[in-house]
């Protein structure tokens, strides 16, 4: 089934609206990671959805990028002659940026705790369901770390018993025959140390002898 030309409008229906929202922003972030893996290049991207909720991705830092971004517009604009028309424009779209900024940071804030006291419970649950997903990321590569880790202590105690093995199968051995020659030499000398004697006796056959007056 060959889908209709998209109508490039406001979508009315609500829900619609929510789900175009939804598949759209997930494939302008797929598209923004895929062009900073394969050209190498430096991209940052900010969606602010209709109730204000903050979705951004940055190859790098984020608040490096933007830097950037207002050294390069600064030096662009000194180089050229500056019109009422562009200042103004250069006006609202740092106020704007600024704005971001702001939003940035205090949505930063929230997820360290701070300044919470104003959220709603909508805004709540968002940053909570942020933190979740941070905290399994987190947990995730903790966990992977670990395997890591305990993969290379094994190859170590590997390593280790075969070189125990190899040493006990030397010294072994050579104790074995330095104890056979100590043998050797103690059996010789209790030989030597103990002569043999020859006992001589006289049978005599009668009586005995006795003296006459």
């Amino acid at each position: 089934m060959v889908r209709g030309k998209t109508q490039m409008k406001r979508i009315e229906n609500a829900t619609s609206r929510q789900v175009t929202f939804s598949k759209r922003r997930n494939g302008l972030l797929k598209k923004a990671f895929e062009l900073s893996v394969l050209c190498d290049a430096e991209v940052s991207l900010i969606i602010f959805s209709p109730k204000a909720k903050l979705y951004e991705f940055a190859s790098s830092n984020m608040q490096d990028t933007i830097d950037r971004y207002l050294r390069h517009t600064k030096d662009r604009v000194s180089s050229k002659p500056v019109s009422e028309e562009n200042l103004q424009h250069l006006k609202h779209e740092a106020a704007n940026m600024m704005k971001k900024i702001e939003q940035l940071e205090a949505s930063k804030r929230k997820l360290l705790g701070e300044g919470i006291g104003s959220c709603s419970i909508e805004e709540l649950q968002q940053i909570e369901q942020q933190l979740e997903k941070s905290v399994k990321c987190i947990r995730a590569r903790k966990t992977q770390v670990f395997k890591e880790q305990i993969e290379q202590l094994k190859q170590k105690e590997k390593a280790l018993a075969a070189e125990n093995k190899k040493l006990t199968e030397k010294w072994g051995s050579r104790e074995i025959e330095d104890w056979s020659n100590k043998n050797q030499e103690s059996g010789r000398g209790d030989e030597e140390s103990s002569p043999s004697s020859e006992v001589e006796t006289q049978l005599f056959i009668g009586l005995p002898c006795s003296s006459r007056k």
